[in-house]
């Protein structure tokens, strides 16, 4: 975050998502709105709304006639890409361009597809706790969670393993740089682009086995990807499929540390992992959307106007006790968990298979390796801002 605005003064009518405040703890943020102000807005960004509430937040994700999805980072600009393709084809895509575009996709990120990645991705972790073996505290965030999703999607699109580094950065500009000035967003952008573009170019030079040639080589409609299609396809799978996993890990862990009871059971009952990966899911979904008003109206009684953002915020709809019991309580053996973490509508995220296999083994090496664990410094925790949170800085005691 850049702490480009100023603070927030009311959160039903100037509210700000990069705001330190709604970062550190947001959930008081969304408990009060949903109770008092279901749809929040704010001048910020030239006009955002934010419902809070599971039934506003899904009506708004399935309306595809009134909300559009060309650009869903909230930002001071608005996108030049046009509808139907939009920004990041398919997320940014309506209909009828996003059927093809995510129909494109589907078979990549099938469970057959990701499977042959589970044993790279679990030696990895492996490697990543060897490199701080013996240390009494690591941090679950910087040594561990961060590591992980950039190097599986690095495999998978066929980058330089050694670029996690600046992969971290375009994540930073894209997602928490929202609130910079808008020609220093745009340089960021710019160089995006440009990595991307040499990726590229070095794929056509040399052609390999890995979703990059295949996006280069793809056809829709039996015509080739346009530039424009494939640079921002490749965009969203880099940065999508890094910060929401690295979130997710790291907030699993988060609960872990501070909850031992939880961390015991999942030590005695392993099996219960993937019923408790979905409760993490569900009360620590990281994710935020947006969606831009397609003209003026009224809608549900708040006058929305043209162009205005409307955050789409899942975790909030995740924690409404009108959808889920006990829905401030996180309940590993929770059965009955219709989640919205991974979204709502025609955008629900395509790498969802993946991200779960992350997660799964992520957090089946780490308390392999440390069944007991436990947060070193509450104070030293920190948590991203904008519209994917996660920890950032996450000292464990596993020593």
């Amino acid at each position: 975050m850049s702490g480009h605005h100023p603070p927030v003064s009311d959160w039903a009518t100037d509210f700000d998502h990069t705001d330190p405040a709604w970062a550190a703890d947001p959930f008081p943020i969304w408990d009060e709105l949903r109770e008092t102000c279901p749809m929040a807005h704010s001048e910020r960004y030239g006009g955002v709304w934010l419902p809070t509430r599971h039934e506003d937040i899904a009506d708004v994700a399935y309306d595809t006639d009134r909300f559009t999805s060309r650009s869903i980072v909230v930002s001071e600009t608005r996108p030049v890409a046009p509808a139907p393709r939009g920004i990041a084809p398919p997320i940014s895509s309506d209909p009828p361009f996003h059927h093809g575009a995510r129909r494109m996709l589907l078979p990549a990120f099938s469970p057959k597809a990701i499977a042959p990645l589970e044993e790279y991705t679990r030696q990895y972790c492996h490697d990543l706790l060897d490199a701080v073996a013996g240390q009494e505290v690591i941090d679950g965030a910087v040594d561990y969670s961060q590591h992980i999703p950039v190097r599986v999607i690095a495999k998978m699109l066929g980058f330089p393993e050694e670029d996690g580094e600046k992969f971290r950065e375009f994540v930073h500009d894209v997602l928490e740089g929202v609130d910079l000035p808008p020609e220093q967003r745009l340089d960021n952008f710019i160089k995006l682009d440009a990595y991307l573009t040499a990726q590229a170019e070095d794929h056509l030079a040399n052609p390999r086995d890995d979703l990059t040639t295949f996006l280069l080589e793809a056809e829709m409609d039996g015509e080739p990807l346009g530039r424009e299609h494939i640079g921002g396809t490749i965009a969203l799978l880099l940065i999508a499929g890094i910060d929401t996993t690295w979130s997710a890990i790291g907030a699993s862990l988060w609960h872990l540390a501070n909850n031992p009871d939880d961390l015991a059971r999942l030590v005695d009952d392993p099996d219960l992992l993937p019923v408790a990966m979905e409760e993490f899911l569900r009360a620590y979904a990281p994710v935020t959307m947006a969606r831009l008003v397609k003209e003026d109206m009224e809608y549900k009684g708040c006058p929305m106007k043209q162009d205005e953002w409307v955050l789409l915020s899942f975790p909030s709809a995740n924690r409404d006790p009108r959808e889920f019991e006990q829905a401030d309580e996180v309940i590993i053996d929770r059965m009955e968990n219709r989640h919205s973490a991974f979204g709502l509508g025609i955008h629900r995220c395509i790498g969802s298979n993946l991200a779960r296999l992350e997660l799964r083994v992520a957090l089946e090496v780490f308390i392999e390796r440390h069944p007991r664990f436990s947060v070193a410094d509450p104070d030293g925790v920190r948590w991203s801002g904008g519209q994917v949170r996660g920890p950032r800085t996450l000292p464990l005691r596993v020593g």
